[in-house]
């Protein structure tokens, strides 16, 4: 796909073998002394292979949204350091955008983070309270991009000349 030519491209790249939330899969300790993970760090090379294929694409606007990488990785930079209660939603996620012919993306409505961490268990007690969940978060919903930060993206950089 990223051998077509395109307008636009807003990207989320699976993170599981490179976020920092996974350092302690990628190292582990054998009487005291960290060693490396070849089989998770093999992985992470392939989706950093990903990463870059798209960051690199042949196209003028170029947004990758992910968490906070290990720097054993080797990510290039990121751009931008947004969170959801930017966007109208009480919760924290630390999310980072890699941002290539676009500004960067404006807070629309800044709300107190009542609700916590939504990677760290928040989401999950929210869940159960609300009778939508039992036990813990899948990958999936971890991941989640919430609705506000979506619309601020299409709102603030889809049919501009940005």
């Amino acid at each position: 796909m990223l051998k077509e030519k395109w307008d636009m491209i807003i990207a989320f790249p699976p993170c599981t073998y490179f976020t920092t939330a996974g350092a302690c899969r990628m190292f582990h300790k054998v009487e005291g002394v960290s060693i490396l993970d070849e089989e998770r760090y093999a992985n992470a090379m392939k989706m950093k292979a990903l990463f870059l294929a798209i960051y690199e694409a042949d196209c003028p606007y170029i947004c990758i949204e992910n968490p906070t990488p290990m720097k054993v990785v080797g990510l290039p930079p990121h751009s931008q350091v947004i969170q959801p209660y930017q966007f109208g939603h009480p919760w924290s996620k630390r999310t980072l955008l890699w941002l290539k012919g676009l500004p960067p993306l404006k807070a629309t409505c800044v709300v107190e983070p009542t609700m916590g961490s939504w990677v760290n268990g928040s989401a999950d007690a929210y869940k159960k309270a609300n009778g939508k969940h039992n036990g813990k978060s899948s990958a999936i919903e971890r991941s989640k991009t919430f609705e506000g930060i979506a619309r601020a993206m299409a709102e603030q950089w889809a049919g501009k000349n940005v």
